[in-house]
């Protein structure tokens, strides 16, 4: 559905994007992950030829004229805020000349997904902010596209919203869809077939996230104790790296045993309290912190 071969992006000095070379295949929930000034907008618009890359290409679709149409859902929400819902959705459907007939009766199924149906005539300022993505997404889908390119669709609402978000998603997919989106959240990571992780604007890491998870070579361990500075665990000799994630500490250990119990005597000796202190699964954020050694905010 997508080939991304060697695509470079510069703006004067700086180079946004960098020798990207990626396969998105058809019916992939494919997900491009990195923090804030990866690049990840940048890839993506070149994706949708709205930014021309300064070495490289992109081919859609195996590049066959009329092979099919792709939706996409830019990071900021750009429709008309003084217009109602379903007014966005006649202009947008009218663009790609579809008739109003075709319009309504697409635009009823799709609301009905994304669970707008009972706003219509609400204007698109008055909707909060997951309502608004929710409608960028149902003009996004009202030209039946057989993919969907997404910029970070869930940034910046709650956590209730991206859950019913990627069911959403999911649903598309299963119908058939294929999906290219980007997010900084790690753990939407596993919400994916398939993973890109770019830093830099350079990708440091391409599969599916199990695979990538299995790649680390030093063992985690979390640590949840009544103060949340706990930096000084680095320079323990039997620790290999300490990071902060939320109220918690995960600790890279090339052996778990020993670890755990310089780790103790060094929080005893400091009269610090643990409450947690196990090994765990290696997050997505342990996978980016190990490949790009350093900490993800």
């Amino acid at each position: 559905m997508i080939e991304i071969e060697h695509l470079t992006r510069k703006f004067g000095a700086i180079t946004a994007v960098s020798e990207v070379s990626l396969k998105i295949e058809k019916g992939d929930i494919f997900g491009l992950l990195g923090p804030d000034g990866a690049g990840k907008t940048t890839l993506l618009r070149m994706v949708c030829g709205l930014i021309n890359p300064t070495s490289g290409h992109v081919t859609l679709f195996g590049g066959e004229k009329d092979a099919g149409c792709f939706g996409y859902m830019p990071q900021r929400f750009s429709l008309c805020g003084d217009l109602t819902v379903m007014e966005n959705i006649d202009i947008f459907g009218s663009l790609y000349q579809l008739g109003k007939k075709t319009i309504r009766e697409r635009a009823d199924e799709i609301l009905e997904l994304t669970k707008l149906a009972q706003f219509k005539t609400r204007f698109a300022d008055a909707l909060s902010g997951g309502m608004k993505q929710k409608l960028a997404l149902t003009c996004a889908l009202v030209i039946r596209p057989e993919m969907l390119i997404l910029d970070e669709p869930t940034f910046g609402v709650d956590p209730e919203f991206r859950k019913e978000f990627w069911k959403i998603l999911y649903t598309l997919n299963r119908d058939g869809m294929t999906i290219f989106v980007s997010t900084p959240y790690m753990d939407e990571a596993d919400l994916c077939h398939k993973v890109a992780l770019l830093d830099r604007g350079r990708i440091v890491a391409v599969g599916a996230p199990g695979q990538l998870k299995k790649q680390i070579k030093h063992k985690i361990i979390e640590i949840k104790a009544d103060v949340k500075d706990l930096d000084f665990l680095g320079e323990l000799p039997e620790v290999s790296d300490a990071s902060f994630y939320g109220d918690r500490y995960h600790v890279a250990v090339p052996a778990v045993e020993p670890a755990k119990i310089a780790i103790a005597r060094r929080l005893s000796e400091k009269g610090i309290t643990i409450s947690i202190m196990e090994e765990i699964t290696p997050s997505m954020e342990d996978v980016f912190v190990s490949l790009t050694e350093k900490e993800v905010v």
